[in-house]
């Protein structure tokens, strides 16, 4: 289930603190895996998207030193219940809810470098006075 795009929005104060918290403890899980689930992969939560009951969170990863994304996504949807463990063991005394957990692929990174690349093949030709 995916959030609705007004959601993604329009979030309240609350949210947007939640997300954060949400944001920084996931950042540390990955940052301290020690159960394997990574490898080598250097991930950076770029953003988290909270829906407004709290109940769900959509964590927008950045990926370094990954071949292929989507086998890393396979991987850390493999282990969602462990990170969401991990996560709820983190913030028990911060939050009645720990949120279900939908990983995505942040494409910002690919999508800014590919209008670059457009921008630059661009033959403009210079005004003249």
């Amino acid at each position: 289930m995916l959030f609705p795009v007004l959601y993604l929005y329009c979030m309240s104060l609350r949210q947007q603190k939640y997300g954060r918290l949400i944001q920084k403890e996931l950042s540390d899980i990955f940052l301290r895996d020690k159960r394997g689930i990574l490898g080598n992969t250097f991930i950076t939560i770029a953003e988290v998207k909270m829906s407004p009951d709290l109940s769900m969170a959509k964590v927008f990863l950045s990926m370094m030193l990954a071949k292929d994304k989507t086998t890393v996504i396979n991987q850390i949807n493999d282990h969602k219940s462990e990170i969401r463990k991990a996560l709820g063991d983190r913030i028990r005394n911060q939050a009645r809810i720990v949120p279900e957990l939908v990983f995505v692929i942040d494409e910002t990174e690919e999508n800014a470098e590919r209008i670059e690349n457009l921008i630059k093949s661009l033959n403009i030709p210079k005004e003249e006075k």
